[in-house]
């Protein structure tokens, strides 16, 4: 039986080990191979695994706090091949978008396959350090989502909630440490960042979750916008 979580149109199903799944807004179409489905009630849901997405790895870690509902304009930075924006494009579903900013001209081009199979998905080339660049394609948004190995992530994270998160809005970042200093272990840089992030002015940290085992050196911060 699908149980279901603080996501949007996502679900656990329990078990020996509890699975996630989003319910798919393109049944019968599948666009990774580590993608499956599951079916109930006449409907398709596809599973999300924490060893694949930050996203499903802090959901599985407790996170509380995510900010997406149904509906919901979000900007995803660092979109890669369209994996986990494809599950939040699910997550919002058709009422709801999904701006997809990503850097590679060689990974666009999987990110443009499955933006075209999606309404709600909308493919932006283009670096998340320059967000000028892609102000002319995405408004204000109710979610900002950044997934990006570069060492100044929080600078990148930061400018584009500036920019782009509406008041009251919620920001996601899955930080790597490793890519901002690897001379430092992890946990420091961890407790920097969240001390960073707890004397700014224009946001306040709301959920924290470090994701080892399924994501290694890696942790989710959640800030909403004052």
């Amino acid at each position: 039986m699908l149980k279901p979580t603080l996501l949007p149109n996502t679900f656990i199903l329990e078990g020996r080990m509890a699975r996630i799944y989003t319910r798919s807004l393109t049944p019968g179409v599948a666009f990774f191979e580590q993608e499956s489905a599951w079916k109930e009630g006449g409907v398709e849901y596809r599973e999300l695994s924490p060893r694949h997405s930050k996203l499903a790895a802090a959901l599985a870690k407790g996170c509380q706090r995510f900010g997406l509902q149904e509906g919901s304009h979000v900007l995803y930075l660092g979109a890669s091949h369209g994996y986990t924006p494809s599950f939040v494009s699910d997550m919002v579903g058709a009422g709801g978008l999904v701006h997809c900013v990503e850097f590679s001209p060689v990974v666009m081009r999987d990110l443009v396959f499955v933006c075209e199979a999606r309404a709600n998905m909308s493919p932006i080339l283009a670096s998340a350090a320059q967000p000028r660049e892609y102000a002319w394609r995405c408004a204000q948004v109710d979610v900002v989502f950044q997934d990006i190995a570069q060492r100044d992530q929080l600078g990148i994270f930061l400018r584009n909630v500036a920019m782009f998160l509406k008041s009251g809005g919620t920001g996601m970042l899955a930080l790597k440490a490793r890519s901002i200093d690897t001379s430092r272990r992890p946990d420091e840089i961890f407790r920097d960042i969240k001390r960073q992030l707890g004397e700014r002015k224009d946001v306040t940290l709301i959920d924290y979750r470090e994701l080892a085992p399924f994501e290694k050196d890696h942790a989710f911060f959640v800030v909403k916008k004052r």
